[in-house]
């Protein structure tokens, strides 16, 4: 099979494209399946870097999700086909990465695909929509709580919003960095109002009014940083915290101590780590049946069109310098 490997860790340069890989071997509860699309998320570039994220490497090909067809299936399963459309959040679960024609997973993470998605459509969805359904899972909001969120126009903000605003509107104030990003959000079903520009000097009070004056029962940050330490200081006591990047610094963190605050952790490799495979099916599924009953969309799409390691090296910087405008990057592996 065609692959692209990282050579090392550092810039896109280190990409290599290998013209003929193994196919990867299939085990009894495993499938194989022939990728036709994947899609790119921040930790692709983290672990191109060797940040702490490529602790979770064990394949030189990157890529975290995709969507295919099934080529083959392991002797013990039953819940799959050969030539089924499928998607899943592979992670650190497969065979290898997802820029490769061709990937081996445990049948347990895969879910059937929606007939009227595309596979770009259906590479795009898993990780942000698995990340923003373990959200709202595990916080428990509720219509009556206002909720901040930071870095909104992201692929796990946007589907965040659709996701709360599924079955009742939410009192939710969002930071934006640029018009583009403004755009995104309005189309997502935000007022203006909603939404504040984090450029903005006095930022905490100007979120302040846009939320009555209240503090946030719930800050959900996509951000890290600077950010986290504005989500402690704007959270009420006893509110909560969700942490998506692992990237708060240590005064935000004793400022949610002094508040009493809860932080949750949203990890959505734990589940991996400890092999609790059937999580990722069972979620994936349920995000289908909302697709196909239309409570929620796929995301907007930036495609590559060619598998190149060119395309693989500009959906990097892209993501690396932010200019994802609200889009989710793909890539098409294979037409046919």
């Amino acid at each position: 099979m065609k692959a692209i490997i990282l050579k090392g860790f550092g810039g896109t340069e280190n990409f290599e494209l290998r013209e003929h890989m193994g196919l990867p071997e299939i085990g009894p509860e495993e499938v194989l399946v022939k990728i036709m699309a994947t899609a790119f998320n921040p930790i692709d570039y983290q672990m191109r870097q060797g940040r702490s994220e490529s602790k979770r490497l064990h394949s030189p090909v990157l890529g975290r999700e995709f969507s295919g067809t099934v080529v083959r299936v392991g002797t013990k399963v039953r819940s799959f086909h050969t030539g089924d459309a499928v998607f899943s959040a592979s992670g650190s679960m497969g065979s290898n990465g997802t820029y490769a024609e061709y990937i081996v997973v445990p049948a347990a993470i895969l879910t059937i695909k929606p007939v009227h998605l595309s596979y770009q459509q259906a590479a795009a969805i898993p990780v942000v929509y698995l990340t923003a359904l373990q959200i709202v899972d595990r916080l428990g909001i509720k219509s009556s709580d206002r909720i901040l969120l930071t870095g909104a126009a992201g692929g796990v903000g946007l589907a965040l919003i659709k996701l709360l605003n599924a079955n009742a509107d939410h009192h939710i104030v969002a930071t934006a960095g640029n018009v583009k990003s403004k755009a995104v959000l309005l189309e997502a079903g935000l007022a203006d109002r909603q939404i504040v520009d984090y450029h903005q000097p006095d930022l905490k009070n100007l979120i302040l009014a846009e939320n009555e004056g209240e503090m946030f029962d719930f800050c959900i940050d996509l951000v890290g940083g600077e950010m986290s330490e504005l989500c402690a200081s704007l959270i009420r006591v006893n509110g909560s915290y969700a942490d998506v990047t692992a990237l708060g610094t240590s005064k935000a963190l004793s400022d949610f101590f002094d508040k009493g605050a809860t932080v949750y952790h949203i990890s959505n490799y734990a589940y991996a780590l400890f092999n609790h495979y059937k999580w990722y099916g069972d979620q994936l599924g349920r995000i289908a049946g909302m697709l196909e009953n239309q409570e929620i969309t796929a995301p907007p799409l930036l495609v590559f069109d060619s598998f190149t390691i060119q395309s693989v090296a500009e959906a990097h910087q892209i993501l690396e310098e932010n200019r994802t405008n609200g889009k989710k990057i793909v890539m098409n592996i294979s037409t046919a």
